[in-house]
Parts: structure tokens; C-alpha cells; sequence
């Protein structure tokens, strides 16, 4: 009797706990998504007018293993590029996405690329509209972004 009444509370503890758990991740405003995401925001690099190339492949590849969200199967960051159009690709497949996993700033480090040394006077647009949070930005599914520098 003893070893099902602390199998009982064992059993309700762990449940209790879980549901608290997934109640504090619901409930976090730096989670985006519990179950993953499949987005697709497009960056544009302008110096002096002149479009630049975003690279191909970029978070493909062993040297990203380190980076969050990384597929050691696929050998693919969850933030990454399949060619040089300047859509970026978000594919989390799977569990909670958090905001810092999505920032512009987080695409920069990927690619290992300082997002202030293309030029001086940095211009961002969002959508056709202007944006100061750089780095910061939380980029979202369609977003066109611009980055212009001088």
C-alpha cells in the first residue's frame, strides 16, 4: 500500500509539475511559437546603392554546430540560406522559438558578418518603413528588409 501511495504522489507531482512547466512557456513574451516555425523574412544589403550579395548556404554547414536550433542530421542552422536571393529561411521544426532566436542581429552572427561594417550611416526599412532597431529587430514571416549604407 505504502509503494502505490508514493507511486500516486510521484505519478501527481510529476504531472503537476509539467503542466506548470508548459503553463510558464505559454505565458513567456519571449516565446513566438511552442511547435516550432517554417518563416521566411527577405533581407536587402544596399552600399552606396549598389545591391549587395547575401550568400548561399549560410548556417549550412559543420562550422554552425554551436549555433541555436542546429540540425546536426542536416548539418543546418535553423536560421540559414539556400541561395543568393536574400530570403532568409527560419525552419524550427520543433519545440519553443524564442525572440533572441530570431533578431536580425542573430542572422549577422550566423553568417559571422558585423552588421555595421558594410559602410557608414545605416538606413534600415521594414515593410517600406523606416526602423531603428537594427540588431535588435525580431524578423518576421514576409518581412522585406532593407539595410542601406553609405
Amino acid at each position: 500500500m505504502k509503494i502505490i501511495l508514493i507511486g500516486g504522489i510521484a505519478l501527481i507531482t510529476f504531472i503537476v509539475g509539467l503542466w506548470w512547466s508548459q503553463n510558464l512557456q505559454a505565458n513567456d513574451p519571449d516565446v513566438v511559437s511552442q511547435v516550432g516555425i517554417h518563416w521566411h523574412p527577405t533581407l536587402a544589403i544596399y552600399v552606396k546603392g549598389v545591391k549587395q550579395e547575401i550568400p548561399a548556404n549560410i548556417g549550412i554547414g559543420s562550422q554552425h554546430a554551436g549555433t541555436s536550433g542546429y540540425d546536426p542530421q542536416m548539418r543546418m542552422a535553423a536560421v540559414h540560406t539556400h541561395d543568393a536571393t536574400g530570403v532568409i529561411h527560419f525552419e524550427f521544426t520543433n519545440g519553443p522559438v524564442r525572440k533572441e532566436d530570431l533578431t536580425l542581429g542573430q542572422f549577422f552572427k550566423i553568417w559571422g558578418e558585423d552588421m555595421r561594417s558594410f559602410g557608414q550611416n545605416m538606413r534600415m526599412t521594414l515593410n517600406g518603413k523606416e526602423n531603428t532597431e537594427y540588431e535588435n529587430y525580431v524578423m518576421r514571416d514576409g518581412d522585406k528588409i532593407e539595410l542601406s549604407y553609405e
